[in-house]
């Protein structure tokens, strides 16, 4: 989907655009089946050696592994209405037990967001999700005004989209407050759990996450272009929240530069320090992933992946140089993972 989704217009407008994308798609063509590998291979070009990533398929696994890039894979479910509720979970933890345990690829199940999950689902999520220990899950929350308008009182564009495809179930109840408290009282908000996004969140939010140990995902550069709006990136930091950085899909960003979104959070938060910046995009994302014993800092007992970069000798701090932006031509592995 690189530069086939028009950005800069609004929310709902993007998300059409996506779903009728991915709707006219051949799953199978060599097009798409090579964009695949394409992607991995450029995010470990960018220095990455861990990914978190949502599919709705499955098919980035097995090149993952065949790549030797460490990730956890979120199965991603939807569905609003309720009386859906129990044949998406059972098919999706039968498509998981069929999966092989391949490399340092995991797999989980995870909600896409409140607008597209019904309680009902989310109960079942969460009940799997307890029985395993290491799950982690992930969430899109607090991406769009849409969404809280949504919450708040069951109307707006989202609504009319779940009415125009069929999905809207008259049964719901909007709950009249935020995402954040819808899924705390959903029980959903725990300290494994990634909440991607938080545009719009305040900080009555950003402190229910910190206190529940959550890490908040935040995804600058695709939150502009799609429309969903400005991340508060400073009032992340100052929460206390752990924040970790996110590239969002090639639907929405040119690349998968995770140097590009550090230079976007710096652009909008210069006050934050770059050590911040840098623990966001290393050990705050190993910690999320539940790979902190082996990936996120320099230290005995974990793995040498490990990257050279190449820097201006006219920047005074070799942190503030990293979170202003690297190119790809400026990146070496010198251990690959």
């Amino acid at each position: 989907m690189r530069g086939r989704v028009a950005t800069g217009g609004s929310f709902p407008e993007w998300i059409r655009s996506v779903i009728g994308l991915r709707n006219g798609a051949d799953r199978s063509s060599d097009e798409i089946v090579g964009a695949i590998p394409a992607a991995i291979d450029e995010a470990r070009d960018y220095g990455t050696a861990l990914v978190g990533d949502i599919t709705n398929t499955l098919a980035t696994s097995a090149l993952l592994a065949d790549r030797r890039m460490a990730a956890v894979v979120f199965y991603e479910l939807l569905g609003f209405p309720a009386a859906d509720a129990d044949r998406l979970i059972a098919s999706a933890l039968d498509v998981l037990k069929m999966m092989p345990a391949i490399g340092d690829v995991r797999h989980t199940i995870a909600p896409h967001a409140p607008y597209s999950v019904s309680p009902a689902l989310f109960g079942r999520i969460r009940a799997a999700l307890k029985q395993d220990p290491f799950a982690r899950s992930s969430v899109h929350l607090g991406e769009s005004e849409v969404e809280i308008e949504f919450l708040e009182g069951g109307t707006g564009a989202l609504r009319a989209m779940l009415e125009e495809i069929g999905k809207w179930d008259p049964s719901w109840v909007a709950p009249g407050c935020g995402p954040v408290e819808y899924i705390d009282r959903m029980g959903f908000l725990d300290d494994r759990l990634l909440v991607v996004h938080g545009v719009q969140f305040g900080a009555g939010d950003l402190e229910r996450i910190a206190q529940k140990g959550a890490t908040l995902v935040t995804c600058p550069r695709g939150n502009i272009a799609t429309g969903a709006g400005t991340p508060p990136v400073g009032e992340f930091f100052e929460s206390g929240v752990r924040v970790a950085v996110g590239t969002d899909s090639l639907a929405s960003v040119p690349d998968l530069n995770l140097f590009a979104e550090l230079a976007e959070m710096r652009r909008l938060s210069p006050e934050t320090p770059s050590r911040l910046l840098l623990e966001a995009a290393t050990i705050n994302g190993a910690r999320a992933l539940g790979f902190e014993s082996e990936f996120g800092t320099i230290d005995a007992g974990k793995r040498d992946a490990l990257i050279a970069v190449e820097l201006d000798a006219s920047f005074s701090s070799v942190e503030e140089q990293l979170v202003s932006g690297i190119d790809r031509s400026q990146i070496r592995w010198v251990s690959a993972p």
